[in-house]
């Protein structure tokens, strides 16, 4: 059973990473596509997705789970990733601080993927 929900979490992160990438590339070419209503709740319901099965996996180790180090910085890799992505796609005052956000999400999700791969918080350095 876990590890069927190991491989959901797999999916909608690899979902989750492509959408943001593709959104990105709509932000940066100016294109209507990115109002469009299906680019809009896509990725709310994959990711909404992804973090129940996150919570399905670190519930097997209880609150033990956030000793684990590698955990720790996937969870604030996370929320960084977040405030990247919002300004991003809706805060950024100008292109270039929306583009440089990107940039720095996409960085941030490929180290999240790392520390996830490796289970070592300093994977990808």
């Amino acid at each position: 059973m876990m590890e069927s929900v190991k491989w959901l979490h797999v999916a909608c992160a690899v979902l989750s990473g492509g959408g943001f990438f593709i959104r990105g590339i709509l932000m940066i070419r100016g294109s209507v596509w990115l109002q469009a209503r299906m680019v809009k709740v896509v990725p709310h319901v994959v990711d909404t997705v992804l973090l129940v099965s996150a919570i399905a996996l670190v519930s097997q180790w209880g609150w033990a789970a956030l000793q684990l180090p590698w955990l720790l910085a996937k969870i604030v890799a996370l929320l960084v990733y977040i405030v990247l992505g919002v300004v991003a796609l809706r805060a950024g005052r100008s292109k270039r601080v929306r583009v440089l956000a990107w940039l720095a999400a996409m960085l941030v999700f490929a180290y999240i993927v790392a520390v996830a791969m490796s289970k070592n918080p300093l994977a990808f350095f």
